[in-house]
């Protein structure tokens, strides 16, 4: 299959290369674009995409929760797959469109919703569980049926004490997120 890899960042992007890089044998052949962040870019970066079997749009991702409490699969660094998107609004109302849309699961990973937002949303009134993006619900207004989203547990909301992002994540390793796309 030709597959094709969006990530928001050039972060993502480079982590995604290396372990596509490690995959020896793959079923695939890849093709991965940076988007930028935020729904604009997803919508202008999905509207240009030469022809591809799949689009997985992989990223870091926020989840609502302490990881202490959380399952073990949702530590740190481990992928999950995205399959309810949902909007929520710039200051702070649901937008018309905001409806959450539903998608079946395509890989066995952990299954969770995500919130896209304009803004850094206050996380107090989130359930847990909760991933935390600014591009899930662009992204699966308009995915194709057979696309779908990888999100890796970058950091926990509402943050406990201040992170230089860039620094904290730079152990994370995305070879799990490749090893699943392997499997479609």
């Amino acid at each position: 299959m030709n597959i094709i890899i969006i990530t928001p960042m050039e972060i993502e992007r480079q982590k995604a290369l290396i372990a596509i890089n490690k995959i020896s044998n793959s079923k695939h052949n890849y093709q991965v674009f940076t988007s930028g962040i935020g729904r604009e870019s997803m919508a202008k970066t999905m509207m240009h995409l030469p022809d591809s079997d799949c689009v997985v749009l992989l990223g870091f991702a926020a989840i609502v929760g302490k990881e202490v409490e959380l399952p073990k699969n949702l530590g740190f660094g481990n992928p999950i797959e995205i399959t309810t998107a949902s909007l929520y609004g710039y200051e702070g109302g649901l937008f018309e469109n905001g409806k959450p849309i539903e998608t079946e699961a395509k890989l066995n990973l952990p299954v969770l919703s995500s919130l896209t937002s304009d803004k850094f949303v206050r996380t107090t009134n989130l359930k847990i569980k909760t991933v935390v993006n600014m591009e899930d619900y662009t992204f699966m207004f308009l995915k194709r049926p057979q696309d779908f989203i990888i999100r890796i547990i970058s950091d926990f909301l509402p943050h406990e004490t201040e992170i230089d992002f860039f620094e904290h994540v730079k152990q994370i390793n995305f070879l799990p997120a490749i090893q699943a796309i392997e499997t479609v």
